[in-house]
């Protein structure tokens, strides 16, 4: 496109060419320019309300909370750039009206000052039992014990300290806050609202525990489970009391923009109340390759969840290119590098890496005398000596040992530098909960025994070639270090974003100090100009080290004035204004298209305990038993039938089975149990509960049509090698999933022309295709007749229809049942038609499942069954805490391939 009248006379072969060009260019600009002025008037298909609801785990403030005082609020350390890009959005500089949600966090409480001649009753001797039983105090009688005062377990947060802290967050000038607090429901304690916040830290447990650390390609040990489903409850709970929040506050058109692995149900969740709702989803850390992603029981949790959103947005490349991948691996869903097709929708994947408030930095950093001062002292101490900077949490993905040992390596192949160059390494602690519970100090110990091996070997009395500091320093300090760096050093071996680089690079304004980064970094794909290292390549590191600490300051100018002006111009503002524009673009794009979302298991489960009289409609292949080659094979396992018995068992659970399969099959694999209810080839059979005969439906139609039908299918079982010819009662099945995949469903085109010009027109029947088959039954016989003639037996008088209604299929043959359901008179809020499968087709189901063994564990949460498949997730969503006891029959943990 044209920028200019010279840009546009380029090339152009006359007068009236030049012309169109600039007004193509200029009616581009008015639309881009639009857009961002006006987002509203750009986009008036989308009818945005102007509101924008940012979703983060925590809020950017530390809370200390003392009963009765204002709350006090600290910087919370960490996410720096995300934190920054809220309260942009909250300015005047954005058309938008922002909101922030997000956690409290931990909150730590003050203790009561009292003076000292009247010390407090909870001291910190009596709130903790002594290590050794024997050192507690003795009473003077020696027979009396201590009086031990009464254990309070949690922090007691009173309604009206609650409703102070939500009144101070959303009159925060820099972005109003919405907080979302965490806690059992059972902790409420009484109707006035006090919560009881007890083992805080088990809401982030499964996300910085589980994810994190396999995000980052670190795997744990095996183990039995049960403290993963624990931790996956609480996961799951949090979600959804982040989705509550968020409706709370919702307003038709409003944007929803979801951070981060602490909140990957909540695209989904959302999905489940408002199906039309604008989500977008960005991801600050890596995401792992499928033979990693494999490796989580809760994958396709995961995946699903965050498949609710419209666009989902990654740092780098290669990691919206393994998310697309997963979903084609472990989910089956179609992809290509734009997105994923998921339940009728497209989900766009994009790559948006983030920046800094580069102009905010670098005012701290230049202008106030006291980092100044700080700086030439630090010029002072290394005088004569080269200065190589390092900042990094001291976790296990930082690469502070891969950094010590490269330095090392560094001294030992340029001897000359030796007593010539410092590295400052600065180790803040870090924030994840997995690597905080190092109960070795693995990290620690070998980051200290490193330098310690370091300084012995290549330093003096007077000097130490590094100076390790673990510690935080402050705003002033850091930036002082980051303008007297020489070199800038980053050797992380799984980052998502760094952004101490990004902040040494704008630091570096004046003196060009070059920037080495490991090539593992999300940053360095958007950093192409710095030097680019392997961590785990020790020389390599040591041989890019002597090249920085040598470079010509022609070279250094260049290569900083290039890493400059990317940092300052795609900065966090930049980011996220790129975010939420490709987001409209997307919806604008995609606007009539409605994905189904996943089934609400806690609606479903608050549904089925509310209603008395409940009514069960399965499909039996895809639905209850996976596809296979051979349809004889599928037959109903252990667990399917223990399933099924359970919640049969229940009088007020009226259950069918409605399947294309015949009576033989169906009376012989699920006919012990008796309170199940059939119909059999589609609706042509039916036997009701308790009862042995089976109802013929079609008994008085001519079947003259099945010999025609039956030659037919020979002529094409003869072409097509593996097919084979299944008759049924009241229809003819021409299977060919034996077949080469591609031979067979091109006979099944050419099979299905030739019905449809021949038997199709001279009887009353249809052909249908089916998974890898092609079906031909009288037209009046379909399985949603069988489902009106199930809801029509209840009677239609008010009081009389089921109150629950859960209805679940596979294929086209199920659309006739949700058809009928969504023409019936039943209440909609009490009826759930699922789709089950991995299929990207439009659907009249309101819900759907992936697979047969998620149909399994959602019938099991509803009654009994197999325990270990319920799911604890949804279960304590609806009782408000994790149950001490799942329902159903035990299954021991230990079982192998049990799902979490």
């Amino acid at each position: 496109m044209a920028q200019s009248p010279s840009d546009a006379a380029a090339g152009a072969t006359s007068n009236h060419e030049i012309l169109r060009r600039m007004s193509l260019n200029a009616g581009q600009q008015r639309r881009d320019s639009l857009a961002d002025i006006d987002p509203r008037a750009a986009n008036p298909s989308l009818n945005l309300s102007g509101g924008v609801i940012s979703a983060t785990f925590c809020i950017p403030h530390s809370l200390k909370y003392r009963k009765g005082a204002d709350w006090i609020m600290d910087s919370r350390r960490g996410t720096s750039a995300l934190f920054d890009s809220f309260p942009y959005l909250s300015s005047d500089k954005t058309p938008w009206n922002h909101t922030l949600v997000g956690w409290t966090g931990e909150i730590d409480a003050i203790d009561e000052i009292t003076p000292p001649d009247t010390p407090p009753a909870t001291t910190t001797a009596s709130k903790i039992a002594p290590l050794n039983k024997n050192s507690a105090p003795i009473p003077i009688d020696g027979i009396t014990k201590p009086v031990e005062p009464p254990a309070t377990e949690g922090l007691w947060i009173p309604k009206e300290d609650r409703t102070r802290l939500e009144w101070q967050l959303s009159h925060d000038k820099q972005c109003r806050t919405v907080p979302v607090w965490l806690s059992d429901d059972a902790e409420a304690g009484n109707p006035d609202g006090d919560i009881n916040l007890v083992d805080q830290s088990r809401w982030r447990r499964f996300a910085e525990h589980e994810l994190y650390t396999l995000f980052h390609y670190k795997q744990h040990e095996p183990t039995n489970g049960r403290a993963e489903r624990q931790s996956w409850a609480d996961y799951y709970r949090m979600n959804q009391k982040f989705a509550t929040r968020i409706m709370e506050i919702y307003k038709p058109g409003d944007i929803v923009m979801i951070h981060d692995y602490h909140l990957l149900l909540l695209p989904s969740m959302l999905r489940q109340r408002i199906p039309h709702m604008y989500i977008a989803f960005f991801l600050h850390i890596p995401f792992p390759s499928s033979e990693f992603l494999r490796c989580l029981p809760r994958r396709k949790d995961v995946l699903e969840g965050v498949l609710g959103a419209n666009l989902i947005g990654f740092q780098s490349h290669s990691y919206s290119r393994h998310f697309v991948s997963c979903c084609t691996r472990i989910l089956g869903f179609p992809s290509d590098i734009t997105g994923v097709d998921a339940y009728g929708a497209k989900v766009t994947v994009g790559i948006f890496p983030i920046g800094i408030d580069a102009a905010a930095v670098e005012k701290l950093a230049f202008d106030g005398n006291i980092i100044d001062d700080q700086v030439a002292e630090l010029r002072k101490i290394y005088a004569g000596k080269k200065i190589i900077v390092g900042r990094d949490r001291l976790d296990s993905v930082r690469g502070v040992a891969q950094k010590l040992m490269a330095f090392e390596r560094f001294l030992e192949m340029y001897p000359e530098w030796v007593d010539k160059v410092v590295l400052i390494q600065v180790t803040s602690p870090t924030s994840v909960e997995e690597e905080k519970e190092d109960s070795g100090n693995k990290i620690a110990n070998k980051v200290a025994e490193l330098v310690a091996k370091i300084n012995g070997l290549y330093g003096s009395l007077s000097f130490s070639p590094v100076q390790h500091y673990p510690q935080y320093l402050s705003q002033e300090e850091y930036l002082a270090l980051l303008r007297a760096a020489d070199i800038g050093l980053i050797t992380s071996v799984r980052d998502g974003m760094n952004t101490t680089s990004l902040e040494y690079v704008v630091c570096q304004r004046d003196d060009h100090g070059p920037l080495i980064i490991s090539e593992f970094s999300g940053t360095a794909g958007s950093l192409k100009d710095a030097i680019h290292i392997n961590p785990w390549d020790l020389s390599g590191v040591a041989q890019s080290i002597n090249y920085a600490l040598t470079m010509g300051d022609d070279k250094k100018s260049a290569m900083h004035s290039s890493l400059y002006h990317h940092v300052t111009t795609k900065n966090v503002q930049t980011w996220i204004n790129a975010f939420v524009k490709r987001l409209l673009a997307v919806l604008s794009s995609h606007n009539s298209v409605i994905s189904t979302p996943l089934l609400d298991k806690a609606a479903l489960l608050t549904q089925y305990r509310a209603a008395k009289k409940r009514l069960f409609m399965f499909d039996y292949d895809g639905t209850l038993t996976p596809i296979v080659k051979d349809p004889q094979s599928a037959i109903p396992g252990d667990r399917l039938i223990r399933t099924l018995k359970a919640l049969a068992a229940d009088h007020r659970n009226a259950v069918w089975i409605i399947s294309g399969r015949d009576q033989d099959f169906l009376s012989h694999h699920l006919g012990d149990i008796k309170e199940l209810g059939f119909s059999a080839e589609h609706g042509s059979f039916m036997r009701h509960p308790g009862k042995d005969e089976w109802e013929n439906l079609a008994e008085t139609f001519d079947m003259g049509w099945q010999k025609e039908v039956f030659d037919c299918f020979q002529k094409y079982t003869e072409k097509t090698p593996g097919s084979f010819i299944e008759r049924k009662r009241c229809a003819l099945t021409w299977h060919y999933r034996p077949s080469d995949p591609e031979l067979g469903a091109h006979m099944a085109r050419e099979c299905q022309k030739e019905l449809e010009k021949t038997v199709g027109k001279a009887w009353d029947v249809e052909v249908m295709t089916g998974k890898a088959n092609l079906e031909v039954r009288p037209t009046f016989i379909n399985k949603g007749e069988i489902a009106k003639r199930l809801v029509a037996s209840y009677g239609h008088e008010a009081g009389e229809p089921p109150e629950f209604t859960l209805c679940l299929g596979d294929d086209f043959t199920d659309e006739d049942m949700f058809r009928a359901l969504n023409g019936s008179s039943l209440n909609p809020n009490h009826m759930f038609t699922v789709t089950v499968g991995a299929s990207s087709k439009m659907t009249l189901a309101h819900w759907h499942l992936l697979e047969p063994s998620d149909v399994i564990s959602s019938i099991a949460l509803l009654n009994g069954g197999d325990s270990n498949v319920a799911d604890l997730g949804a279960l304590a969503v609806v009782e408000g805490k994790i149950p001490d006891q799942m329902p159903g029959v035990r299954v021991a943990d230990d079982l192998p391939g049990e799902k979490l």
